[in-house]
């Protein structure tokens, strides 16, 4: 019997305004509050802690591996990992040094999941041509793998300078930094996860489960014929959360987060809806992939989808919304003690 899955949080640090104090939080608090978070993570025994990467004045966190490195210095055993890193549009290079040290300040707790971005701000940004995307993501996450193998590298691409016996410093404890990439429901991405020989984390933030199916089975087949072995092939999956003790109160307490959650980000889109609370009863319902409950529904969520998926992780995002650190905390709380010991029981069997 193995330790079952690992459950850990991750934020994309946005800011939102609170619907009920009609107040909004500062960059600095979030970020003081982000690392509040991380440590209450730590301290509570669950897993791995995940910083996304936005380029927006509505997100708080333009670089992860200077959150992350403020976090490992403060919690002890928690895993630290983008979530995700715009690969697209970052230098290889200075990723994997930037993760590397995080690595060396953690003492080997330092992971990457690498995505393309549900935003494209960081393309004009950094001087990089949108038609360019996929090509860009391709060509940049090989390199990041050769420089996670080599310590002189050598190396030639289409859109950044050549490499001449480059020394990639500093390295990391870990022998090779933990890499997966962030797919959101793409057979292409599923497929290039599998064929890379890195972990998948999907991001499933609503509708039944069973859609992403498809994507785990290429996900493995991929990986399988490029020669990788099943034990190196691990799927993580994501997911909005919101705990509380009973049903009703987590969705009664969830329902004007989750609401103003989505207005400001479809806004930021040039998308005006606003969700009911119909459409939210909808989407709660048992079949779902919204983890909005009791711990014990969360359980058979959680459990749901290991049967279909047979994952190695799940990392939920509980601080959407414009959210208070206490109402977080309750969750991060209900995670680690009702629900973390259940799913690890089950899925180690």
């Amino acid at each position: 019997m193995g330790n079952g899955i690992e459950i850990g949080i991750y934020t994309l640090g946005d800011i939102g305004m609170n619907p009920h104090t009609k107040s909004t939080m500062s960059m600095q608090q979030r970020l003081k509050e982000i690392i509040e978070m991380a440590k209450l993570a730590d301290d509570a025994g669950l897993d791995i802690f995940g910083v996304g990467e936005h380029h927006r004045l509505d997100y708080v966190a333009s670089s992860p591996a200077v959150v992350l490195s403020a976090i490992a210095q403060i919690t002890k055993n928690i895993k630290l990992t983008s979530a995700t890193s715009v690969l697209g549009t970052l230098d290889p290079v200075r990723l994997f040094e930037d993760f590397a040290t995080v690595d060396l300040l953690s003492n080997g707790r330092a992971e990457v999941i690498a995505g393309r971005g549900a935003f494209i701000e960081s393309f004009p940004l950094f001087g990089y041509d949108l038609d360019d995307y996929d090509a860009l993501f391709e060509e940049n996450i090989k390199l990041f793998q050769q420089l996670n193998k080599e310590e002189i590298v050598s190396w030639q691409g289409q859109f950044r300078s050549n490499l001449t016996n480059a020394m990639i410093s500093p390295r990391p404890v870990q022998e090779k930094l933990p890499l997966w990439v962030g797919v959101g429901g793409t057979p292409e991405s599923a497929i290039r996860a599998g064929r890379l020989g890195t972990g998948m984390a999907l991001a499933i933030l609503g509708g039944d489960p069973i859609r992403f199916k498809p994507l785990v089975d290429l996900y493995r087949q991929a990986g399988l014929e490029a020669g990788h072995t099943s034990n190196s092939l691990k799927v993580g999956v994501t997911g909005h959360t919101y705990i509380a003790n009973e049903s009703q109160q987590a969705k009664n307490e969830f329902y004007p987060y989750y609401s103003n959650y989505w207005t400001y980000v479809n806004k930021q889109r040039g998308v005006e809806t606003r969700i009911s609370r119909t459409e939210f009863e909808q989407m709660t319902r048992p079949e779902t992939a919204l983890f909005v409950g009791s711990p014990a529904e969360i359980i058979e969520k959680v459990l749901y989808q290991y049967e279909l998926f047979g994952h190695q992780r799940f990392i939920a995002q509980m601080d959407i919304g414009g959210q208070s650190l206490k109402e977080i905390a309750k969750g991060i709380e209900l995670l680690a003690s009702k629900v973390a010991p259940v799913v690890r029981r089950e899925t180690s069997k």
